[in-house]
């Protein structure tokens, strides 16, 4: 008994070990998210920090990955640590919210796993404006000197708009800064006196709208002891251009001096390559220009794919101090599509034309066929009367050789009564005969293959002017195909027959409107496509 009793023990044990077991392996594995409040959201620069758990399985290892949605600068381990910084380039100031979708995955040993989806919402947060280093103002005695902020140094991250507020203890008397950054002052001779025995700071705002953060900015006034050369700000600020043919390129050029900008006086460049016209350097105002240049199709000759030039941009001022700045381009070989857009499109035209001018032509056709067969099936007298001139007189004479030629006959009438009737049975035998010396069964085919063949034109022409319609329809290597089969349509059987002639021209001008009103899914290259 105490046997058997141990053997239950034993046998129960197990039973409950197995179904302890199986009730672990149907647990359903689920991922745990933090539970405070608005932990998903984030302001642009700041960074959050959790940890995520799985619950479902404890007694198995589970690792977390992200399945989709990674942004840069995320950083999630294999035991559900997470963190990431948001950038600030992610919402603006327009779209100040913008939601990042991830979703979370947690896998087990045992080959199960669980996603979750997290909407992260990042926050616009507005920076400041950035000042750099300035260039010094360096001022002259007895001249209006101006002072342009550099664009390049004064900047706001977030691209909002910026304004200059001067610092009104800290401005200069008679000095002026306005709110686009340009300080403006006229030295007295104590001003240029004191300014020369030791330099002289002034402060400023930059304000960024319409969250109104600002950065002080600090320049330093200096009287120039010699003269100085120009300066040349480029925008943007790259060296090194790549670009295709028929592309334009736009640069903009801020020039200043340090004795002042009157004293520029010439702006200009030289380039390796004679394509490059002089035109292409416009002069706003004194001291800005711009390089407005768009490489044609014929820029880079073939057999070459690319061609590199280089453009030398100088500045001089009234004492030939120069300062240059080297701009290179490199230009990539591309199809004149345009050119090849045009091409298709006139042969796409002229093949609409010629079917257009021969439905024209089938069509004047078709109305002499139908008069000439109405007119030998009637058979009119006059014309009848012409074409058997001949044969009457030979069926006359006999009947002249009968009758008497004495006045007396001739007086009674005979001879012309004999005439009379011989003419008119032959009049009569050629109207039975269709008199025009054309048969009406030849008429009736020709008019019939006329009619047949102006349709067949007629219903070709429009099927290709609708297929070909478009522009990249045209591009299609099928076209140049269908325009082969188009034109080999409109050949025409038994010319000799049809008695067409080869120098019948059109007196219709073959305008747009013409040609769609004969083809109506006919479309000009002018309008849409």
């Amino acid at each position: 008994m105490i046997r058997n009793a141990g053997s239950m023990t034993w046998l129960l044990m197990c039973l409950w070990a197995i179904g302890s077991s199986y009730a672990q392996d149907t647990k359903s594995l689920q991922i745990v998210l933090p539970t405070q409040t608005d932990w998903n959201v984030i302001p642009e620069g700041n960074s959050v920090r959790f940890t995520i758990k799985a619950v479902g399985a404890p007694d198995d290892t589970v690792t977390f990955s992200i399945a989709q949605g990674r942004q840069h600068g995320m950083n999630f381990d294999s035991v559900g640590s997470f963190s990431w910084t948001p950038s600030f380039d992610i919402a603006d100031r327009i779209q100040t919210t913008k939601v990042i979708s991830v979703i979370f995955e947690a896998r087990n040993q045992r080959g199960q796993s669980v996603t979750q989806s997290v909407d992260f919402k990042v926050l616009h947060v507005n920076r400041p404006p950035t000042i750099g280093d300035l260039r010094p103002f360096y001022v002259r005695y007895r001249a209006q000197n101006t002072y342009k902020m550099d664009s390049a140094m004064i900047r706001d991250e977030d691209g909002d708009p910026i304004v200059f507020i001067p610092v009104l203890d800290q401005m200069p008397e008679g000095s002026k800064l306005t709110s686009q950054g340009e300080l403006t002052w006229t030295l007295s001779l104590s001003q240029f006196n004191k300014l020369k025995k030791s330099p002289q700071y002034i402060e400023f705002w930059v304000e960024d709208q319409p969250a109104k953060s600002r950065t002080k900015g600090r320049l330093k006034l200096e009287v120039t002891e010699m003269d100085l050369p120009p300066d040349i700000a480029i925008i943007p600020k790259e060296t090194h251009y790549r670009l295709r043919e028929n592309q334009t390129v736009n640069l903009k050029f801020y020039l200043s001096d340090p004795n002042g900008d009157d004293d520029i006086t010439t702006f200009d460049f030289l380039a390796d390559n004679q394509q490059i016209p002089k035109q292409a350097l416009i002069k706003n105002t004194e001291n800005q220009y711009e390089f407005i240049w768009q490489p044609g199709y014929n820029f880079v000759k073939d057999p070459y794919d690319s061609l590199r030039t280089v453009l030398t941009f100088y500045v001089l001022d009234k004492a030939q101090n120069r300062e240059e700045r080297k701009v290179s381009f490199t230009v990539y070989n591309t199809i004149n599509e345009g050119e090849k857009d045009r091409y298709y499109y006139t042969q796409y035209r002229q093949a609409l034309v010629s079917a257009w001018n021969l439905v024209e032509q089938l069509a004047d056709k078709e109305e002499e066929l139908k008069k000439d067969y109405k007119r030998a099936k009637k058979g009119k007298r006059n014309r009848s009367v012409a074409n058997a001139s001949l044969g009457a007189v030979t069926g006359v004479t006999p009947a002249v050789t009968g009758a008497s030629t004495s006045p007396e006959a001739q007086k009674n009438g005979r001879l012309i009564s004999a005439i009379g009737g011989t003419a008119v049975m032959t009049m009569g035998t050629l109207e039975a005969t269709e008199v025009v010396g054309k048969s009406m069964k030849d008429l009736l085919d020709r008019y019939n293959y006329v009619l047949n063949k102006k349709s067949e034109i007629q219903n070709r022409g429009n099927v290709f002017a609708r297929e070909f319609a478009l522009k990249s329809s045209r591009r299609n290597g099928e076209f140049i195909k269908k325009l082969d089969e188009f034109r080999g349509s409109m050949s025409l059987s038994g010319l000799v027959a049809l008695e067409l002639d080869a120098n019948w021209q059109n007196k219709k001008e073959a305008s747009d409107k013409a040609i769609k009103q004969t083809f109506k899914d006919f479309t000009p290259l002018e309008e849409t496509q």
